[in-house]
């Protein structure tokens, strides 16, 4: 089994803050690969000496392709408060996109409505009100033209399955790699889609805490760093 890499962006007795490699599922992993919690908890536990298990509570996912900023609660009361807040929709999240056709409008704020299909083992977009269907917020505004596509900022205000992938597609602009919603282009490293920035309250002193993820070093190739 490969040990997967870790980029730490913040932590201390009560939460970690890491930058998710791209492939990496956040938990559940396929039989034979590691997850980011598997690779956190044996950071931890290697770092601290801790014998025993390691606690430690996730608030919050990327897509296995998706890269950039996830937070992890090493407190069941942090783990508590964190997912509360991200309940409640008042942590903010910024995620950066490469995609393969310009935003029309280049900025906007998009609602639909989200079902999951097993048969296709995807997200659609459906009626509103359909039964089991989940209503799907975030604004986006086109940053600039890149050589071979455009960078999009993308501020989700729900958080469900593949929702920016998803809704970004179902405007016309694919991300790039993301062959499952329509992508042509490959991308070398998992999809274009990257979570840039974060902001939570600290579960324990209430302080702002701001957490910045550089993007991977393919993202060079198309002209962002």
């Amino acid at each position: 089994m490969t040990r997967l890499p870790l980029v730490v962006l913040y932590e201390d007795n009560h939460l970690i803050a890491v930058n998710k490699a791209a492939g990496v599922a956040t938990m559940g992993a396929r039989a034979g690969e590691e997850s980011l919690v598997a690779v956190v908890k044996r950071y931890i536990k290697r770092k601290y000496k801790k014998p025993g298990n390691v606690y430690l509570g996730v608030v919050s996912r990327l897509d296995a392709p998706v890269t950039g900023v996830v937070v992890l609660a090493r407190t069941s009361k942090a783990a508590a408060r964190l997912s509360r807040q991200f309940a409640a929709g008042t942590v903010e999240k910024v995620y950066w996109a490469i995609v393969e056709k310009a935003a029309n409008p280049a900025k906007a704020e998009c609602v639909d409505w989200l079902l999951k299909s097993e048969r296709e083992r995807r997200m659609k977009v459906v009626r509103p009100g359909t039964a089991a269907a989940r209503e799907a917020r975030l604004s986006y505004r086109t940053v600039r033209k890149l050589p071979r596509g455009w960078l999009i900022e993308v501020r989700p205000a729900t958080g469900r399955k593949h929702q920016i992938r998803l809704q970004l597609a179902h405007r016309g602009c694919p991300i790039v790699g993301d062959a499952k919603y329509g992508s042509e282009r490959r991308f070398d490293g998992g999809v274009a889609l990257h979570a840039r920035f974060l902001r939570v309250e600290h579960p324990v002193s209430k302080a702002e805490v701001e957490l910045v993820a550089a993007v991977p070093p393919q993202w060079k190739a198309w002209g962002v760093e």
